[in-house]
């Protein structure tokens, strides 16, 4: 699957150069399943976190995204419990806004876009979605709370 020279030269440039606060590698064993480690970002109740994700490219990428799930539980109103991820760039027209020229690059970034600035009027979990805009101060010590249970590697 990691063929293809679109795909040999986007991983080579992921892996080698990443984008700040963002490390991918290919899944030990597997063709098409690529492992990911976002830093919660600076300013976000994610903050000090690490994040994983895993991101796995269909047979048609690019013509098709990848489907990218969260690894690490998140508190967030666009990314459900099994770790969905609700994003435009994510599902194909006309529903969604997926385009061929979109990099897995810019993929992960979007995603960490996101964990900065939910977009509660698309919600996957709805009743986070309210308490965003209702109660934020509720909602940012709730996505801390978990960000410091599941996201913060703990030292021996």
């Amino acid at each position: 699957m990691f063929n293809t020279p679109r795909l040999k030269k986007e991983l080579n440039q992921l892996i080698s150069k990443p984008p700040t606060g963002i490390q991918v590698n290919i899944k030990e064993g597997s063709s098409s399943i690529l492992e990911a480690k976002l830093n919660g970002p600076v300013d976000s109740p994610y903050e000090n976190g690490v994040f994983k994700l895993q991101l796995e490219l269909p047979q048609r990428y690019p013509f098709e995204p990848p489907r990218v799930t969260f690894v690490t539980p998140i508190y967030h109103p666009n990314i459900d419990t099994t770790g969905r991820i609700c994003l435009d760039i994510l599902k194909m027209p006309p529903t969604g806004a997926w385009k061929p020229l979109i990099t897995l690059e810019g993929v992960i970034v979007a995603i960490c876009n996101l964990m900065c600035c939910p977009n509660p009027n698309d919600p996957l979990m709805p009743d986070i979605a309210k308490e965003f805009r209702t109660d934020k101060e509720t909602f940012e010590l709730k996505a801390k709370k978990q960000t410091t249970q599941y996201a913060i590697e703990k030292s021996d």
